[in-house]
């Protein structure tokens, strides 16, 4: 009953909405109206989006299960054009605790892959990381509470890995290790809301009803080179407080090397479980001592299976 009064309330504040803004801890935050109305607790509620693990976990609940995945990626030339991709269609078998993978279906043009069938772009080789399984995989689980991704014991490659799985995975939070951005990146960090405008609000997605939160740049610093992130805007569950979606950009340009990626997820249930459905990337990168690589990936995943 509360949850259909809630509705009522938000179409008709939807019509005659106001923003206002409040200092929490000293830092300034933009509530909807239907928040404001509404009496939400929104200290609690934005302290809890700070510290979601849920984006996170459902990533992780693809290791205890079997789907069937569809896979996209294009690597493209300077001029946008197709210089290599992998199509694919995948199935990922989970039993008595171990996964493993079938390819069902397979199309590959230019040099995706090396004579050895590895990947000649590092952005395969990510992807690869989080929908396909290599061999036989045992003894996983999708706990997340105490599991920290850190760069702390990696160097190499092992060690950019680690960063750009704490990239995609915390967005919004300080990634230790890249010079001259791993601090720009934390956009809870007190001085980032000199740069960002921080707003939640309450829609519909898909037909639920779910808080908005948005973080985008200040007009004034939006060619600053203090800001990383163009844009993150989340969208949760109002019931459950899991992630229903996600999307975000990121662009830098520095001596030694410059990025521009976007990227954007959506969740579907399965069982309980919140789990990735579909995830749309864009990206351009260059680092140093690595070619610069253009990328466009899809991954759909479906039939889900304990």
């Amino acid at each position: 009953m509360r949850y259909c009064l809630l509705i009522l309330c938000f179409l008709s504040a939807r019509s005659f909405a106001q923003d206002t803004s409040v200092i929490i801890d000293e830092h300034r935050f933009t509530l909807s109206e239907v928040v404001v109305r509404n009496n939400f607790d929104y200290k609690a509620l934005l302290s809890q989006i700070k510290e979601d693990t849920t984006f996170y976990k459902a990533f992780r609940n693809l290791r205890i299960l079997g789907f069937t995945s569809y896979n996209d990626i294009k690597m493209l030339d300077k001029k946008g054009g197709i210089k290599a991709s992998l199509f694919s269609k995948t199935r990922q078998n989970h039993s008595e605790g171990c996964r493993t993978m079938d390819v069902l279906e397979e199309t590959i043009t230019g040099d995706f892959y090396d004579a050895k069938k590895g990947f000649n772009y590092m952005t395969p080789e990510l992807y690869a990381g989080l929908f396909f399984t290599k061999g036989k995989i045992c003894g996983e689980n999708n706990i997340v509470k105490g599991r920290n991704l850190n760069t702390s014991d990696k160097s190499g490659m092992d060690k950019h890995k680690e960063q750009l799985k704490m990239l995609f995975f915390n967005p919004g939070k300080k990634v230790p290790g890249i010079p001259l951005i791993g601090e720009k990146l934390d956009l809870y960090d007190e001085s980032a809301h000199k740069y960002y405008d921080y707003k939640l609000d309450v829609v519909e997605f898909h037909g639920v009803l779910s808080y908005l939160f948005s973080i985008t740049p200040k007009e004034e610093f939006t060619k600053s080179n203090r800001v990383v992130v163009d844009q993150m805007i989340t969208w949760f569950d109002m019931k459950t407080m899991e992630v229903l979606a996600r999307n975000y950009s990121l662009s830098y340009k520095a001596g030694v090397y410059d990025f521009d990626v976007s990227m954007e997820v959506e969740m579907t249930k399965f069982n309980g479980l919140s789990v990735p459905k579909i995830l749309r990337y864009k990206g351009n990168w260059d680092v140093i001592f690595k070619k610069r690589e253009r990328a466009l990936f899809t991954a759909t995943l479906f039939d889900f299976k304990n």
